[in-house]
């Protein structure tokens, strides 16, 4: 299509391969949003669900940890879950990450922009 054009051909592939990867960078975001991990705490007494980029979308507490003497422990429990579905919600993102740099043939530990 752009022979005898000389650079103009190479720039032009280049050009294309650069928005094709946009393109996938904006879907992979897309996709992270609605990947969900679940973190969790006291084996499971205190539950927090995050999408993969982090954000918080819901928390469950087993009622029988609701007293009012163990204030501190409800709230250092609801802490450490949430840190867990952060923590989970990370490596979800670098497992997608990778997955998307290995289908554009990029070389491996080579970081996205995401």
């Amino acid at each position: 299509m752009l022979k005898g054009l000389g650079g103009l051909g190479d720039m032009a592939k280049m050009m294309k391969a650069a928005q094709e990867m946009q393109e996938k960078l904006a879907q992979m975001q897309q996709d992270l949003a609605r990947l969900t991990v679940t973190g969790e705490s006291g084996a499971g007494l205190v539950k927090v669900t995050a999408t993969a980029k982090g954000e918080v979308t819901s928390l469950d507490i087993d009622p029988s940890i609701l007293v009012a003497s163990e204030k501190q422990v409800v709230e250092d429990l609801i802490l450490a879950a949430i840190h867990d579905a952060q923590a989970r919600a990370q490596v979800a993102a670098q497992r997608e990450t990778q997955r998307l740099a290995e289908s554009m043939g990029l070389p491996p530990g080579m970081n996205l922009p995401v």
